[in-house]
C-alpha cells in the first residue's frame, strides 16, 4: 500500500507504537511517520507509507503548529508532566500580561537545547534511552525558527498556548525556559499538534477509524497522491518515458522553468518519480518510486 496516511494521534502511545498499529492495519511493512510526537502528546501525526517513504526527504523541513497548556510553578527532568519534579513548587508571581512579556522573547530564530529526555539520536542512540540509562547526555544548542508563540490566556498557574515552530523544535524546551525566565519553573502539561505542515487535524483520521477500516478502505482514507507535496507541480507521461525515468535516464518534460522539482505520473494517481530540473527542459530522476 502506497501513499500518506494522516493519524490523529490520541495520548499515551508513542510514533513507534502508532507505526506498529498501521502496519497490522494495512499489512504494509515499509511505514515512516514525518515528525515525532511525545507519548503524552496528541494530534497530527502523518505517515508515509509503502514506496512512498522515499519521498520523506522532501518534507523533512514542515513547520509545525500547537496549541496546548504550560504549568508553572516546577520543572521536570523531561520538561513535562511525565518527568520527575526538579524541585519544590515555587508560586507564579507574574500576570498574563507580564508572561507575554516574557513569551515574546521567544520570536523569529533562537538557539533552542533539546530535552536530555527526546527522541534526538547520540551517536545513533536516542538521548532518553541514554539518560534513563544514566549515561551523561551531550545535547547541543540547535538553531530553530519560531514563528508564533502566544499565550492565549492564564488560569491560576497553568498558561494556555498557541505555537508555530520550525522542524526540529521542542516545545517542551521552549515551556521550560519560559520558566526559567519567570523565576518559578515550567513544563509542558498539554500538548496537540494541530497542524504539520499542509496537513491538518480536518483530514487526519482516529486510530480507531482505521482499525475499523478494511485493508480496502484505507486507500480512500488516504489524500489523494497528487495533492502531496503541492509545492511541486505535476506531469503525467506515457510508457515510454515512464520506463527511462525507471531506469534512472534523463527526460525531457514540459516547461517547469519555475520549478526545480517536479512530480511525475504514469495515471491519475500513480507517482513513478520525482524529478529535477538540468537545464531547459531536460529532467533528472531524483527519487524513482519504481
Amino acid at each position: 500500500m502506497n501513499g500518506l496516511l494522516v493519524l490523529d494521534k490520541p495520548s499515551g502511545l508513542t510514533s513507534h507504537d502508532v507505526v506498529a498499529i498501521v502496519r497490522r492495519a494495512t499489512g504494509e511493512k515499509s511505514i515512516g511517520h514525518l515528525g515525532t510526537l511525545d507519548p503524552m502528546a496528541t494530534g497530527v501525526l502523518p505517515l508515509l507509507l509503502g514506496k512512498c517513504t522515499r519521498l520523506a526527504q522532501f518534507f523533512g523541513q514542515a513547520e509545525k503548529h500547537y496549541e496546548g497548556h504550560i504549568r508553572f510553578g516546577f520543572a521536570t527532568d523531561t520538561f513535562d508532566a511525565e518527568g520527575v519534579p526538579a524541585a519544590s513548587p515555587v508560586p507564579l508571581e507574574r500576570s498574563l500580561r507580564e508572561l507575554r512579556e516574557l513569551a515574546a522573547r521567544f520570536k523569529d530564530e533562537v538557539d533552542q537545547v533539546p530535552p536530555v529526555y527526546s527522541a534526538k539520536k547520540i551517536n545513533g542512540v536516542p538521548a532518553h534511552k541514554l539518560a534513563r540509562a544514566g549515561v551523561e547526555v551531550p545535547v547541543k544548542a540547535a538553531r530553530i525558527t519560531i514563528h508564533r508563540f502566544e499565550l492565549t490566556s492564564l488560569e491560576g498557574n497553568v498558561a494556555a498556548f498557541e505555537m508555530e515552530v520550525s522542524a526540529g523544535g521542542y516545545v517542551r524546551s521552549v515551556a521550560h525556559e519560559l520558566g526559567q525566565l519567570a523565576g518559578c519553573g515550567a513544563h509542558l502539561s498539554s500538548l496537540r499538534r494541530t497542524r504539520a505542515g499542509v496537513f491538518t487535524l480536518a483530514e487526519a483520521i482516529t486510530v480507531e477509524q482505521l482499525k475499523q477500516a478494511s485493508v480496502d478502505e484505507i486507500p480512500g482514507l488516504l489524500p489523494h497522491p497528487r495533492t502531496l507535496l503541492p509545492e511541486m507541480p505535476c506531469v503525467t507521461v506515457d510508457d515510454q518515458v515512464a520506463g527511462r525515468l525507471r531506469n534512472g535516464m534523463q527526460v525531457n518534460l514540459p516547461d517547469f522553468s519555475s520549478a526545480p522539482l517536479v512530480k511525475v505520473f504514469v495515471s491519475p494517481t500513480e507517482l513513478i518519480a520525482i524529478v529535477r530540473r538540468v537545464a531547459g527542459t531536460l529532467m533528472q530522476p531524483t527519487v524513482v518510486m519504481g
